[in-house]
């Protein structure tokens, strides 16, 4: 029996992922004919709003060839709402703390790396080695540890912060909804989580211990954020842990379900794909440059006010030819490791990065290409000639 789209709203994202079944949704997604996908094309076109079942269309198999018309849609709809324009933003980590065991993660508990948190003299080297380069969006990257890295620490890190930033974005582990609140009172405009994988079974088998193990909690937690006013939240999965069709596809459907609960909210999606870290990590779905491009594009096809991010994971070649095809962000001259702009050590890394460019090579190409450079969160800037 067909594994039929339903976007009737339920109480909570949780609850509809409980309702469908994974295997039948990779099913439907690989059972999709052309003549779906070119109608969902033509949907978009004609400017109408595009179901979760013309997003799965997209994604399927079946669009590969239509990927150059994809291209030019999503082109398209990323300038008729963002104009040309790309937001730079860079990653601070402020721990690499961890309290759970995740087979794919460099930071897990289990792995003998070297741990460190930065104090309070650290973190004011880091952001002013960051504001240095330019920036004035950051986001902070804290490690899941609670007992070592939890609200009381976040308090005295933002203190500080916010005199160099006046865009603060956080990746954080889940919290209860009055600690996003406090999060929100000190400056954070932004909170991003990703639930890695949307299949419940073989979520328990990458996640074993710690509280990154309760699937539900960590999927319920967009919804706590929004209702503790939070601006924004930024979603995502691990892209090559599961199949990278359905678990694409479970995001749209967490993103139109939190539109509709949180209609004030603004939202971003991001794409990491698996990469090599300490303590390895398969890649039990492979996903190629030109299936990213196609995800990219379906993504942008399916949600015009959405922001979309691609890291320096990415090579440089393709982050400069996905600027015109649907991206509106990007992090530039990443470090991956507490303290990593201060003091460059590599040991302390979470995950091998592939653009190398500095900040301000980054910056010259995107004028160089006829776009504009955002520095702060939706307030243009050029850059300085």
């Amino acid at each position: 029996m067909k594994n039929h789209v339903d976007e009737k709203q339920q109480d909570s994202f949780s609850q509809q992922v409980g309702m469908t079944d994974w295997q039948h949704m990779a099913s439907d997604i690989n059972a999709v004919d052309e003549s779906s996908v070119a109608q969902a094309l033509t949907k978009s076109r004609a400017n109408q709003r595009l179901s979760l079942d013309d997003f799965k269309a997209l994604i399927s198999p079946a669009a590969a060839p239509y990927l150059e018309h994809m291209a030019m849609e999503s082109q398209r709809l990323t300038q008729q709402r963002f104009g040309k324009t790309i937001q730079l933003f860079v990653p601070l980590y402020l721990s690499n703390m961890c309290s759970n065991i995740c087979t794919y993660c460099g930071f897990s508990m289990e792995n003998k790396i070297r741990r460190t948190t930065l104090n309070l003299e650290q973190i004011r080297a880091e952001a002013e080695a960051i504001r240095a380069k330019g920036f004035e969006h950051v986001l902070i990257v804290t490690g899941e540890s609670e007992r070592q890295v939890g609200i009381e620490y976040f308090e005295q890190a933002l203190g500080v912060l916010k005199e160099y930033f006046s865009h603060i974005a956080m990746e954080v582990q889940p919290l209860k909804e009055e600690e996003y609140r406090r999060l929100h009172e000190l400056g954070v405009e932004s909170i991003l989580v990703y639930q890695e994988t949307y299949h419940r079974e073989k979520y328990a088998k990458y996640h074993l211990k710690g509280k990154k193990s309760d699937f539900d909690y960590r999927l319920q937690t967009p919804e706590r954020v929004g209702r503790a006013g939070i601006n924004k939240v930024g979603l995502g999965c691990l892209l090559g842990l599961e199949d990278w069709r359905t678990d694409a596809f479970y995001v749209a459907k967490q993103l139109r379900f939190l539109e509709k609960q949180f209609w004030s909210m603004k939202f971003s999606l991001a794409f990491p794909r698996l990469r090599p870290c300490e303590g390895g990590g398969e890649v039990n779905s492979p996903m190629s440059e030109r299936e990213l491009v196609q995800l990219i594009c379906a993504y942008r096809i399916f949600n015009q006010q959405v922001e979309l991010s691609l890291s320096t994971r990415e090579s440089a070649v393709f982050r400069n030819n996905m600027m015109a095809l649907g991206i509106t962000a990007m992090s530039a001259e990443s470090k991956t490791q507490p303290g990593g702009y201060a003091n460059d050590d590599k040991s302390l890394e979470q995950f091998s990065i592939d653009d190398n460019r500095t900040v301000d090579e980054i910056a010259k190409m995107i004028t160089d290409k006829g776009y504009q450079v955002v520095w702060k969160d939706w307030q243009q800037g050029l850059v300085s000639q």
